[in-house]
């Protein structure tokens, strides 16, 4: 492409976003545009991609459930996503804590929700002080939530290997074991694109 088409093609692209048009190539995984300013391609070329043959080595089970996220929720999202690394797990071991997170609080930090609490339930996980998880200000943190769930879940033989709802229910004991498998792919979609930003 010459120059001149080339910059033609980026400033009317530049104009459509501006002008608030969704204009542009979609990111097909999530159905969003995709940013096509210099600065933006720049910067997205710099990100190795995640393999999303890792996210879902086994392929998801059952109908799939999704939900648009808050600010709130995806900042949250992050900081799983940060904790998981800080834990030196990879992007499989991200998308457990995330879908679990999903099927707990909806990537909520939830607080103590009276007579709505499952017993003494808290944040992202619903994790329980009475169980030893931690103090209710330790597991309302999202970082020392995800960082307990993840330690939880190394102690699970062979999660890697196991279908997403397995690890997860081995780790939570949930009265509803099956729940988790629903949030894989919105999971695996998150991972993908935030793992690297």
């Amino acid at each position: 492409m010459n120059t001149i088409m080339r910059k033609s093609v980026l400033g009317i692209a530049g104009l459509a976003v501006a002008g608030g048009l969704a204009a542009g190539p979609l990111n097909h995984d999530t159905g969003t545009p995709v940013e096509t300013t210099p600065a933006a391609v720049a910067v997205q070329a710099d990100k190795p991609a995640v393999d999303k043959s890792t996210l879902i080595p086994h392929g998801v089970q059952g109908q799939q459930s999704r939900i648009e996220l808050s600010d709130e929720q995806i900042a949250n999202t992050k900081a799983i996503i940060a904790a998981t690394k800080k834990a030196g797990m990879d992007e499989r071991a991200a998308v457990v804590a995330i879908a679990t997170a999903l099927q707990e609080s909806k990537l909520e930090n939830l607080g103590h929700l009276g007579d709505r609490n499952d017993h003494d339930s808290q944040g992202l996980f619903q994790q329980r002080p009475s169980s030893g998880w931690g103090t209710v200000e330790q597991i309302t943190d999202p970082e020392y939530s995800t960082l307990a769930f993840l330690k939880g879940l190394k102690q699970v033989d062979g999660w890697q290997d196991m279908p997403l709802t397995k690890a997860a229910q081995t780790v939570q004991v949930s009265a509803y074991p099956f729940h988790y498998a629903q949030w894989e792919q919105q999971a695996a979609d998150l991972v993908a694109e935030h793992w690297n930003s």
